[in-house]
């Protein structure tokens, strides 16, 4: 009952060991699986999708695969099953003729998931290579005196397989004047020996042939046979000498080609070809026969190929001296290979995104590195760096394996690419290094609105402009890339006058080029204000405004029009009024009444521009007028040819000359469909304030009562003005700037007076016909003689 506990205990223990090896490789990653060599391509290894929880679309898509040490895959993952394959028929041989146990490690990458999964697949062996020999024939030559039991070591058996597939047992066959002996090496391997049983007799046989046969554990076993051929000598009985039993010696890996490593000795005794020594290897394997050479005469060991640490790191040689009698001396030689730092690091990109969005959050994985460095110690540890000025950084992920990951918010508007170089060096002295260079592509995000290249925009546009002509154009830029850069104009909403901002003007959506789409009014629309958006082509649009003033430049477009007194009925047809205007009346207050009408209207005061700049009322007309109040003459009756001029007048030089005068206090407009006046004749100078004359301003209220004034067609000038007493005195308007000379006359008079619209002139002493304007402001009607 105890022994069945203990059993019992031990099992639960095995079982316990191997459930926690279990969940420490599932933890990390780490899956084991075995496949006997020589099997053909295509051979089941193990259920990779199964083990590791993977999809099988992922596979499909080639979002997984293998990657293998060293330049060979040997496995493959397939892509419908999820299963690992042999990629080609493995010798185990080949690949592990040093190690008892082969193990092929490979990494099964899956991308979606940047996951490295580790795979460690022992390759187990099946008997496929039988004993054999270096040597299928040997001789050897023994001295008649050689002593019973003398031992003489025999060419090893080599089987490249393992276990018990490997060389198990050797045999003897053909003369009882020797037997073999085995012996074992410190390694566990076999050394057969030939001994000599029974007293060798030359006279009796000179020659004795033997079979040696090497049996494998296989089943069915293989074997393999040498032919051993024994002469026998004259008597010899000194053996070489070796002068000491073992060389160790350490070399470097950079050894130069052909460098003697080590000599060694042996002496005998005898004389003559009996004491000449050579020496040979007798025991030595097929990658060392293939680095080291022994001179036979010198017994000097010198290198026949670069040594390689990270492939072989010791050799054991055996050397044998022979004399020439056949007798001989065994010596062991140790080398050992030291590292030298001879391999730069490799640095392979297992995995690796060509584009990254620019608004990516940091930690994004762009890239999967594998490193190694196949030198030891210092020499083979690898440190990988990135330059502190790129926003990336590196992270371990796998043993081996480096993740490259964001280390801030990318801007494609400051860098739209990057060459992102990993470099890896070693710890030696001088470090060796070697880099990859990752090439990144920034996508765009739309993340930056229109720019316009002015804070405003404002143009001034003449009045009756042509439909669809170029006012102004609106740049605007966006620092993004593509579609989200591209930008488009359009107006923002808005009324002109009650009708829509979109009646008037109107932007090119692609130029940003501002057309008026209608002939603009400087009387109607002096400016207009409006506002352009420009949109980018992002999802979601982004956006600006940018403010726009346009200015009408008024143009000459208008001719002047008469308000008062309104175009005659029919031709040759008069018009009789009656005005009443005290003398005291200011310039402006000039009003008309209409003949029976038995109302007073008031003009509104205009002046027009007439040609180069001259501002004059064009129209002539020609007058009686009658006094009734306050004249010692009833009526005065002005000839009926009287003449026209045009006189020249200055608008103030700090007042605009508005197109259209407002309205007087009480006025009423006049008929819009008056005719417009005719052309201009000669001009009279104006008269300024300052000028001299010798006249004066009447204090008393006495005015020009009556006036009746006939439309006459016709025209004349130079006519003189009839001067019968009195004094004719002219106004002064408002502006203080203009006026007439004074003219002594006796009252009453009968006055010819030429009466003209525009500005009056400035006549001298000598002349006899007088005028005077009342108006406002620099806005004149009407002229009237004074009479004294």
């Amino acid at each position: 009952m105890c022994a069945a506990g203990r059993r019992w205990g031990r099992r639960e223990r095995a079982l316990l060991w191997c459930v926690l090896v279990a969940a420490w490789e599932a933890a990390w990653g780490q899956l084991r699986y075995s496949v006997p060599e020589e099997m053909p391509k295509g051979s089941f290894v193990g259920d990779v999708a199964k083990d590791l929880g993977l999809e099988l679309p992922a596979l499909r898509d080639g979002g997984v695969r293998v990657v293998s040490e060293g330049r060979t895959q040997y496995f493959a993952l397939h892509g419908k099953t999820g299963h690992l394959v042999t990629a080609e028929r493995i010798d185990r041989e080949q690949l592990c003729r040093l190690v008892e146990k082969c193990v092929l490690r490979c990494e099964v990458i899956a991308e979606g998931e940047m996951q490295v999964y580790g795979i460690e697949v022992e390759i187990t062996d099946i008997n496929d290579n039988a004993p054999s020999f270096r040597e299928s024939q040997k001789e050897l030559r023994m001295s008649e005196t050689t002593a019973l039991g003398s031992r003489f070591p025999l060419a090893e058996a080599h089987d490249p397989d393992s276990g018990r597939n490997s060389l198990q047992s050797y045999e003897l066959s053909g003369d009882e004047h020797f037997s073999l002996a085995v012996q074992a090496g410190p390694g566990g391997d076999q050394r057969p020996e030939l001994v000599l049983a029974k007293a060798l007799d030359r006279e009796e046989a000179a020659f004795h042939e033997l079979v040696l046969r090497a049996s494998d554990g296989g089943e069915p076993a293989r074997t393999g046979t040498a032919r051993i051929r024994v002469a026998v000598l004259d008597a010899n009985d000194n053996a070489p000498v070796f002068s000491q039993a073992e060389y160790t010696l350490r070399v470097p890996e950079d050894v130069p080609v052909g460098s003697t490593l080590v000599t060694v000795t042996a002496t005998d005794a005898d004389e003559g070809i009996y004491g000449r020594v050579k020496y040979s290897f007798h025991k030595i394997s097929e990658s060392s026969s293939e680095l080291f050479y022994l001179d036979s005469q010198t017994g000097q060991i010198s290198l026949k190929e670069d040594l390689d640490f990270e492939e072989i790191s010791s050799h054991k040689l055996e050397v044998q001296a022979h004399d020439g009698g056949e007798l001989f001396d065994t010596a062991k030689v140790a080398i050992t290979v030291t590292d030298v730092n001879d391999n730069a690091p490799e640095l392979t990109v297992s995995s690796s995104l060509s584009a990254i969005s620019e608004d990516a959050p940091p930690g994004t994985v762009v890239a999967l590195l594998h490193v190694q460095d196949r030198d030891s110690g210092a020499n083979g540890e690898v440190r990988c760096s990135i330059a502190e000025r790129l926003p990336f950084r590196l992270e371990k992920s796998f043993e081996d394996y480096y993740r490259v990951v964001t280390a801030r918010e990318l801007d494609r508007e400051e860098v739209a690419e990057y060459n992102v170089t990993v470099r890896a060096a070693d710890g030696g002295s001088p470090a060796l290094w070697s880099s990859a260079v990752l090439a990144l592509r920034v996508l765009d995000v739309n993340d930056n609105a229109p720019v316009f290249a002015e804070a405003r925009y404002s143009a001034r546009l003449p009045e009756n402009n042509a439909a669809g002509a170029l006012v102004l154009t609106v740049r605007a830029a966006d620092a993004d890339w593509g579609q989200n850069a591209r930008v488009r104009y359009r107006l923002s909403e808005g009324r002109v006058r009650g009708a829509p901002l979109s009646s008037y003007v109107s932007v090119q959506a692609e130029t940003g080029a501002l057309y008026a789409l209608r002939s603009f009014d400087y009387e109607e629309v002096r400016e207009v204000g409006l506002w352009v958006r420009a949109e980018d082509g992002g999802a979601p649009a982004l956006s600006s405004n940018v403010s726009v003033r346009l200015v009408i430049v008024d143009e000459n477009d208008n001719a002047p029009q008469v308000l008062y007194p309104p175009p005659a009925p029919a031709p040759g047809a008069g018009w009789a009024g009656v005005e009443l205007a005290p003398r005291s009346a200011e310039p402006g207050a000039l009003v008309l009444l209409a003949a029976g009408s038995g109302a007073l209207r008031g003009v509104p005061a205009s002046h027009f521009v007439g040609i180069d700049g001259v501002r004059a009322f064009l129209h002539s007309y020609s007058h009686e007028v009658s006094l009734t109040a306050d004249s010692r003459k009833s009526q005065l009756r002005l000839s009926g040819g009287s003449c026209c001029d045009t006189l020249p007048a200055r608008p103030p030089p700090d007042e605009p000359a508005p197109l259209l005068g407002e309205d007087p206090a009480g006025a009423r407009r006049a008929d819009p469909a008056a005719p417009p006046v005719s052309s201009s004749h000669q001009p009279f100078p104006a008269a300024r304030r300052g000028d001299k004359g010798s006249g004066f301003w009447p204090s008393d209220n006495k005015c020009l009562q009556t006036m009746r004034v006939n439309e006459h067609q016709a025209s004349c000038d130079g006519l003189e003005t009839r001067v019968l007493g009195g004094v004719c005195e002219g106004l002064w308007n408002q502006t203080q700037e203009i006026w007439f000379a004074p003219f002594p006359v006796r009252c009453p008079s009968v006055v010819s007076c030429n009466v003209s619209f525009g500005f009056p002139g400035k006549f001298g002493p000598s002349q006899t016909r007088c005028s005077s304007c009342i108006g406002s402001p620099g806005r004149f009607l009407l002229c009237a003689c004074t009479l004294w």
